[in-house]
């Protein structure tokens, strides 16, 4: 493109923030600035061992199959499992960045302070006060890096700490730990506390599906997408009875029984932690009714003390670059744009990776990416009537998920991508 090509702000070089940038490359514009606060590339995928950004712990592995995490046009190596370490996903993303020479489009330890619309453009100032103008603006600076704390907080008096804060099983030798919630990372906390600690408990709000990472020998996700073919209603019976084979009932694991369909909340992908449960290694207890000191009192009114609070309560939607009364979503019970990326009132800016699909991030925001390229460059034109269309979506979320802050941004993997796929076409 000529020197009339638009300036394009990137903020965030995780996996989706690397996306926008190859796609806006390959799609001719040169003037790309990804400003990046780390000194690495890959986001929560770059494992630190001290408290930080928000890292995997050292043991994380995908919780989707590699065949359904990949980006389109960059396969992962043959050699890799069917479910990568965090080791092989970073290595996986360096290797993208390197192909497709992203990192000269990144200015590293550049966290931006402040952002704010100037006409139909962006000024941009980073915490340095350095400031630079742009025509479009991606944010992709993920959505898990600020936690949400528990309500009782402060009431215990014991070591407490969030799930973002926790990198490994050292130092828990000895203790009686409490983990705080049975998605993901609950459940990844409570396994590998458990290694260590002598006695871990893990408390549960809600009843939630444990789900095998495997089934019949396959990934339990590509299983899923084997029966994509069917109406919702029989494809949550089959999921469902599928379960029942494998795990038996949840309440043999002293776990509460779903009522809802697998498809109407998140997944929790563990295959360890009902063998964990059956082997006396975790302890599931009822939600939190009261804490005083380091006594938790559950509604089934079962008494604890505890040494130790790991709360895995998830994380707030955080734009703290934005002024509160532009874009705020952090409280928000409904994100109103339309294909989880463009907002009605802004047409020059677009969200990539802002969503939560039951699948992997980054294939999605890949195909954002391509379609903000051709956005910009006027080969794919939008409707007319996107406020409309941003209001339904989230419409379908309240009605098809459980009314949780975490499926405030849910999305159906296979579904949200055909409708990409869709729009592009």
């Amino acid at each position: 493109m000529d020197n009339d090509s638009p300036r394009i702000c990137v903020i965030g070089a995780g996996c989706s923030g690397l996306a926008a940038i190859k796609n806006l490359a390959d799609a001719g514009f040169g003037k790309i600035v990804c400003y990046e606060q780390n000194p690495w590339i890959g986001g929560n995928w770059k494992y630190t061992s001290e408290s930080s950004h928000s890292s995997v712990c050292s043991t994380t592995h995908i919780i989707s199959s590699k065949k359904l995490s990949e980006y389109s046009d960059f396969p992962m190596p043959d050699d890799y499992p069917d479910y990568p370490s965090h080791e092989q996903l970073l290595a996986y993303f360096e290797s993208y960045a390197e192909k497709f020479g992203l990192k000269n489009y990144i200015r590293f330890n550049s966290k931006v302070a402040h952002i704010e619309k100037e006409g139909d453009g962006w000024i941009v100032e980073l915490e340095s006060g350095t400031k630079e103008s742009f025509d479009y603006l991606l944010v992709a600076n993920g959505h898990h890096s600020v936690p949400n704390h528990p309500e009782f907080k402060d009431a215990f008096k014991g070591e407490y700490m969030h799930s973002h804060d926790f990198k490994n099983n050292s130092g828990f030798e000895g203790k009686r730990v409490l983990v705080i919630g049975a998605g993901n990372s609950g459940c990844d906390c409570a396994v590998e506390i458990s290694r260590a600690a002598d006695h871990v408990a893990m408390s549960l709000r809600t009843a939630q599906y444990i789900v095998p990472k495997f089934f019949l020998g396959k990934p339990a996700d590509s299983f899923a997408e084997s029966t994509l073919w069917l109406p919702n209603f029989v494809r949550n019976f089959l999921l469902k009875l599928s379960l029942r084979f494998q795990v038996g009932k949840y309440s043999d694991y002293g776990l509460p029984e779903p009522k809802h369909g697998v498809l109407e909340a998140h997944p929790t992908m563990n295959s360890e932690l009902l063998y964990k449960i059956r082997h006396g290694k975790v302890h599931p207890r009822a939600g939190i009714k009261e804490v005083n000191g380091t006594t938790v009192t559950f509604k089934d009114g079962k008494e604890e003390d505890f040494d130790v609070m790991v709360a895995a309560t998830g994380y707030n939607i955080e734009t703290a670059f934005f002024d509160k009364d532009f874009i705020d979503y952090s409280e928000s019970d409904r994100v109103e744009l339309y294909l989880r990326m463009i907002h009605p009132d802004h047409p020059s800016l677009f969200f990539i990776g802002l969503f939560q699909p039951q699948g992997a991030i980054w294939p999605g925001s890949d195909l954002q990416s391509k379609l903000v390229a051709g956005i910009i460059k006027g080969t794919v034109k939008l409707p007319s009537n996107i406020r409309e269309l941003a209001s339904r979506e989230s419409d379908e979320i309240d009605k098809r998920y459980l009314k949780r802050k975490r499926h405030t941004i849910e999305v159906d993997y296979h579904e949200f991508m055909g409708r990409l796929r869709k729009q592009l076409a």
